[in-house]
């Protein structure tokens, strides 16, 4: 089901951007439609996961520009990358919290964010000819150590080279990465925010941008910080595996974009599927809706929420839902009689109508026990 790419040309009613960005500013949400069902791509043109034995999953490495520029060849949106700030103040792009690599035998990690911009860029491939980076290895689901290897490697990047080398025409999802583990403090909170504000109200200019985070504080700092584009709470929404009440219920989740002006929340596919009902619960509360998750690689799974009126899907696989989404979703012109009685004297426009998809038996049967084997997982 492929969607054809709201680009920046077509998102003027996404949201408004005023003409004189500033920071600091007085919440007034203004409930607004994303105008069509979104694709986004998930941390550019899909997260690595190095034990796969899909190849589509160690193609290219995530996060980076060349994974960024390989999603906007197809119709995504948006393109979802995850941001965390230098301790010398650079935001960058960058999913982990920690780096892993090796020395002499010996594997080492540190936090990200206790690196300075030049130490971080020295792990993994390196712009600079015959600079040789150091190792760069990563933790696994079950706590094993692999080295990052995929098809097609590139180096580590800053959020300001993603603003420069990046297609224009494809929105930026900006994840704000905190380490689930920490409380921080709000001042430290701001730093980090001030710092990803100055580079984005710098260098973004057309572009459309949204934020999402799962810290709830962060969020609703980037929403007092700045009126220019929306921001979105991600959540999973359900049992309590949070320190941060807020973090572990749908309700909670509701309650703090509603408090907070925010825009809209980021929910993980299988609470939708499991609960539809958590959909009117947002709809109802005139926020924006978009998920996350495995099952939104499958073209089926994202087509029932497109029924469901959700908004839009993070995916990794990118060239696969955005044909899927095209073949399920495209328009389709009315026949001539139609077409008559609805163009304007003097101006017969072409008017377009979204066509029913056309299931196979077999994609049918599967549609239909697809919500109640979601439900039992």
């Amino acid at each position: 089901m492929a969607l054809k790419a709201v680009h920046v040309s077509d998102v003027t009613n996404f949201y408004q951007v005023p003409e004189n960005a500033s920071l600091g500013v007085e919440l007034n949400r203004v409930p607004y439609q994303i105008p069509k069902f979104l694709v986004v791509g998930h941390r550019g043109n899909g997260m690595n996961i190095l034990t796969s034995g899909d190849q589509r999953m160690k193609a290219i490495k995530e996060n980076s520009i060349m994974s960024f520029n390989s999603a906007a060849k197809f119709p995504v949106d948006f393109i979802e990358f995850d941001v965390q700030v230098t301790k010398d103040g650079c935001p960058i792009i960058f999913h982990d919290d920690f780096i892993i690599s090796e020395d002499n035998g010996v594997i080492f990690e540190k936090r990200v964010t206790e690196l300075c911009l030049s130490e971080f860029l020295c792990y993994g491939p390196q712009n600079e000819a015959g600079k040789i980076g150091k190792p760069l290895l990563r933790k696994t689901e079950n706590g094993g150590i692999v080295s990052w290897n995929v098809e097609k490697d590139d180096s580590l990047c800053t959020l300001k080279d993603a603003f420069q080398q990046v297609e224009p025409s494809v929105g930026f999802n900006i994840e704000l990465k905190f380490d689930f583990h920490i409380v921080y403090q709000e001042d430290y909170l701001i730093h980090v925010l001030q710092a990803v504000l100055k580079v984005v109200l710098e260098y973004a200019h057309d572009r459309p941008i949204i934020f999402s985070s799962f810290q709830p504080d962060a969020v609703l700092l980037v929403r007092k910080l700045q009126n220019t584009y929306p921001v979105f709470f991600l959540t999973i929404g359900r049992a309590a595996i949070f320190y941060d009440a807020r973090m572990n219920s749908l309700e909670e989740a509701i309650k703090l974009c509603v408090e907070g002006g925010l825009h809209g929340i980021v929910f993980e596919v299988t609470g939708v599927f499991r609960n539809p009902g958590a959909v009117t619960k947002i709809k109802d509360a005139q926020l924006s809706l978009l998920t996350f998750g495995k099952l939104n690689n499958v073209a089926e799974a994202v087509y029932m929420q497109y029924l469901m009126g959700i908004d839009g899907v993070i995916v990794d696989l990118v060239k696969e839902i955005t044909d899927a989404v095209s073949d399920m979703i495209k328009p389709s012109k009315v026949d001539d009689s139609e077409e008559a009685t609805l163009a304007e004297e003097g101006n017969r426009e072409v008017v377009e109508v979204k066509s029913n998809p056309h299931f196979s038996q077999k994609e049918l049967s599967f549609l239909l026990k697809l919500i109640p084997q979601l439900i039992q997982e």
